[in-house]
C-alpha cells in the first residue's frame, strides 16, 4: 500500500504536503487580480505606499505586493514561515516580522493597505484581528481579505476534504472549525466595530470543482507538484456572484 502523505504547514520537506502553501499558490492570481481592482476602485497607487500582509506565509503574496510597487512588510505568526519566505526572497525590499495578527508589533497609522490572509477563517479572535488592522492603517487606508463563507458547501470542502477525508486531506485536522468559517454579513458587521466600513465582497472559486479534487488527489499522490496546481485549479473571481465557499473583500479605514 502506499505511503500517506505526510501532513505539515510552513515546510519544504519533500515528503510534506503543505496545504497552506498550496492553497497560497492556488489562490495568488485572483488574491492579485482583486488588490488591482481595489487599487483602481480608490485611486492609490502602489508606488510611495505602503502595504502589510497579514498571514504572509512563505511571502507570496507579499512578493505581489512588492512588484507591484508597495513597500512591504510580510507579517506571520509562524517562525517557519518567516525562514521560509527569507530563503526564497530575490531581493525585492520586503520586511519580514514573526508577529501574531491579534498582537501586531508595528506603529499605529503607518499603512496605506493592510491585506489579511490565511487569518480570518482561523482565529478565535476575530475583534482583535481586525482592531490591529485598523490600528496600522492610516484614516482612508485600505483593508483587503479573503476568507471562507459558513454554509453546507463549505463544511464539506473545508471541515470535510480539507482536513478529514483520507483522499483529499492537505490540512492537519483542527485547522478550520465551523464556527470559524463567517458569513458575508458577520464579518461586515465584525468590520464595522473596529472602524472599518466594509465596501465589497467578491466571489472566488475553482472554474471547475472537478479540477480541484483531481489537484487534491494528485498532489497527495506525488504525482503532481505544488507548482504545477495553480493552472490546474484555475481560480476565477466573479464579482456578481454569491460567495458559496471563498469570497474577498474590502473595506476603509474610517476617518
Amino acid at each position: 500500500m502506499p505511503t500517506a502523505p505526510h501532513i505539515e504547514l510552513d515546510s519544504a520537506g519533500p515528503a510534506a504536503v503543505d496545504g497552506r502553501h498550496i492553497r497560497a499558490l492556488t489562490f495568488q492570481s485572483v488574491r492579485l487580480e482583486y488588490l488591482r481592482h481595489v487599487l483602481s476602485e480608490l485611486s492609490l497607487p502602489a508606488a510611495g505606499s505602503r502595504a502589510l500582509v497579514v498571514g504572509s506565509g512563505r511571502g507570496l503574496l507579499a512578493y505581489g505586493l512588492a512588484r507591484l510597487g508597495f513597500e512591504v512588510v510580510a507579517a506571520d505568526p509562524s517562525p517557519a514561515a518567516t525562514a521560509l519566505a527569507l530563503d526564497a526572497d530575490d531581493g525585492l525590499g520586503i520586511t519580514y516580522l514573526t508577529t501574531p495578527a491579534e498582537e501586531l508589533d508595528l506603529p499605529d497609522g503607518s499603512f496605506d493597505l493592510v491585506y489579511c490572509a490565511d487569518t480570518l477563517e482561523i482565529t478565535e479572535r476575530l475583534d482583535a484581528v481586525l482592531a490591529q488592522a485598523a490600528r496600522v492603517l492610516r484614516p482612508g487606508g485600505a483593508f483587503v481579505y479573503d476568507t471562507v463563507n459558513r454554509t453546507p458547501v463549505s463544511r464539506l470542502i473545508y471541515l470535510g476534504a480539507f482536513q478529514a477525508f483520507p483522499g483529499t486531506r492537505i490540512m492537519p485536522r483542527g485547522r478550520y472549525a465551523a464556527h470559524r468559517l463567517r458569513r458575508p454579513a458577520e464579518l461586515a458587521a465584525a468590520l464595522d466595530q473596529a472602524g472599518l466600513s466594509a465596501k465589497d465582497v467578491s466571489a472566488f472559486r475553482p472554474r471547475d470543482a472537478r479540477s480541484l479534487v483531481r489537484a487534491t488527489h494528485g498532489r497527495r499522490r506525488g504525482t503532481l507538484t505544488d507548482d504545477q496546481l495553480p493552472d490546474l485549479v484555475d481560480m476565477v473571481l466573479e464579482p456578481e456572484g454569491s460567495p458559496v465557499v471563498t469570497y474577498l473583500g474590502y473595506a476603509i479605514h474610517r476617518t
